[in-house]
């Protein structure tokens, strides 16, 4: 099912292989030519150190993009994949270095649970390489769950 009308979204974009900025620009390009989908602001890239995979991984850049788009959450999904794929992304193992990483962070003020699709993304409001770059676009983007700001959602991390 396609919205009627746009619906303002978020996603993550991270990159710990290879030449990082290249690999978020690139995705971020790719992403400007997908028809329904119209990128209206970028945060700043912010070097992460890796969460949740092996220590030795290298650090993450990271950013988030606001998007207004007019396709639905599964086929924005579905071409998000499709960027990472043509970017060189493999899934072998969770939290593994990967040269590309995309995930719907918010989309709209929708609540989604299916077995291949969580919205608002389940480890937003514990991250603080995504809350920064969300705040920093959207200080006031609100989580549809916790009914919290992105902005409040860092401060209560950084407090």
């Amino acid at each position: 099912m396609t919205p009627q009308q746009p619906v303002r979204a978020y996603l993550g974009l991270g990159s710990n292989l290879g030449d990082r900025k290249a690999h978020l620009l690139t995705a971020l390009s790719l992403l400007t030519e997908t028809d329904g989908v119209h990128v209206t602001r970028t945060s700043s890239f912010l070097d992460n150190p890796a969460v949740g995979g092996p220590a030795e991984a290298p650090a993450f850049l990271n950013s988030v993009a606001e998007i207004e788009t007019t396709i639905g959450p599964h086929l924005l999904l579905q071409r998000l994949m499709e960027i990472e794929q043509a970017l060189g992304r493999e899934r072998r193992v969770k939290w593994e270095p990967r040269v590309i990483d995309l995930d719907i962070l918010l989309y709209g003020d929708q609540i989604i649970s299916s077995d291949d699709l969580v919205i608002p993304h389940p480890l937003l409001h514990e991250r603080r390489f995504v809350l920064a770059p969300l705040a920093e676009v959207a200080p006031d983007a609100i989580h549809p769950v916790l009914q919290m700001t992105a902005k409040g959602l860092l401060d209560n991390l950084n407090g």
